[in-house]
């Protein structure tokens, strides 16, 4: 194969940096074809659309251990549809859980706020309080 896309040109494509594409090798996500006597790499044209399906399925909160299962799914021809909803299903519950704990911590500093009198001494800080008698606890004040 003397065709194809070096790793700068594919990482300027997929808008990642070359150091993300070298990553994603040792993870076993991406895969050069070819290497030029040189020594480049050289990456088929349906790379991009792997890279760009990895960085999609980052966005909706995939880890690469997710990716490269979703990865493995596309490929096995015994695989259904019903297996990627059932993972897409239980990320969906678990960003969920993960807004509720976000929407705690919310409320927690801004009950930390409130309680705050800006013109005090730090000695006399109620969020610097909060924070040594906490505990590592979320909550209100």
């Amino acid at each position: 194969m003397t065709s194809g896309l070096t790793i700068g040109q594919l990482a300027k494509a997929a808008g990642v940096n070359v150091q993300t594409l070298r990553y994603y090798e040792r993870r076993r996500l991406l895969q050069p074809t070819d290497r030029r006597p040189s020594g480049y790499r050289l990456y088929a044209n349906d790379a991009l659309q792997r890279l760009r399906f990895i960085k999609n399925a980052q966005a909706l909160g995939f880890t690469l251990k997710e990716i490269v299962e979703l990865l493995d799914l596309e490929v096995r021809s015994t695989a259904r549809c019903g297996e990627v909803q059932r993972r897409a299903e239980a990320k969906l519950a678990h960003v969920k859980v993960k807004v509720r704990d976000l929407q705690a911590l919310a409320r927690a500093l801004g009950g930390l706020i409130r309680a705050c009198r800006a013109g005090r001494p730090t000695a006399e800080c109620a969020i610097l309080k909060s924070l040594k008698e906490r505990k590592g606890q979320s909550g209100l004040p």
